[in-house]
């Protein structure tokens, strides 16, 4: 477990407040309408011996998945709600994953690939419906794309603003979400596009599913 930044707490306690019980079905009940995460998985071409970290892991769902269509991966999870954390722990027993994935405690805006997991950068970082829930979430984005390694790329999905669906059903989504905290971050493509700048790279974002949801991949360039 890592400690927190004071500033990072109350976020914590909030999370931490809406899945202490709702951990229990999460897997469950978000299978129906977090859209896209096998289709993100299945393309993240993790290289051979590569790591894989998802920010905002929260119960392992992803991390499993991915443990184990990447069977040469190293996997990692980071997780502000250590509610969520004792989910992902079970979840990964079960799995008789132990020896591949490892999931600690932290804050999504302030990454240490070298003094959280001992590596120098990531292969691939994961953002999963995560971005909407992290208040600070461009700094959550500069820091994943500062702990990448050379060449390693950022995949997200997340839900976007729903412009080809109803206008009734984007209004009740949006209402619903905010019960949660979640705000769809419609500026993802801009931010996307100032980071890759920032490390001599690539960034590409597309809509599914009507734009329900939104899919993005950031490549950085050789690092220098």
């Amino acid at each position: 477990m890592s400690d927190l930044l004071p500033a990072t707490q109350p976020t914590a306690t909030l999370m931490d407040g809406i899945y202490r019980y709702q951990r229990h079905i999460y897997d469950v009940s978000r299978r129906y309408y977090l859209l896209g995460r096998d289709r993100m998985i299945a393309e993240l071409d993790v290289p051979a011996g590569g790591s894989v970290l998802e920010v905002g892991c929260g119960t392992a769902r992803n991390l499993v998945a991915i443990a184990r269509a990447y069977p040469n991966a190293q996997v990692y999870g980071i997780d502000i709600s250590t509610e969520m954390l004792k989910s992902a722990e079970a979840n990964v027993r079960r799995a008789g994953l132990q020896s591949r994935i490892h999931s600690i405690h932290g804050d999504a805006a302030h990454i240490d690939a070298q003094g959280q997991f001992g590596l120098r950068g990531f292969d691939r970082i994961v953002f999963s419906y995560s971005l909407s829930m992290i208040p600070p979430w461009r700094q959550a984005l500069a820091s994943a794309v500062d702990n990448l390694a050379s060449g390693g790329e950022i995949h997200i999905v997340d839900f976007a603003g729903q412009r080809d669906l109803p206008a009734w059903f984007g209004r009740g989504l949006k209402t619903w979400l905010e019960t949660f905290h979640v705000s769809p971050r419609l500026e993802l493509n801009t931010e996307l596009a100032l980071q890759s700048a920032r490390v001599g790279g690539s960034a590409r974002v597309r809509s599914i599913y009507r734009d329900y949801a939104v899919m993005g991949r950031l490549k950085r360039g050789p690092l220098r």
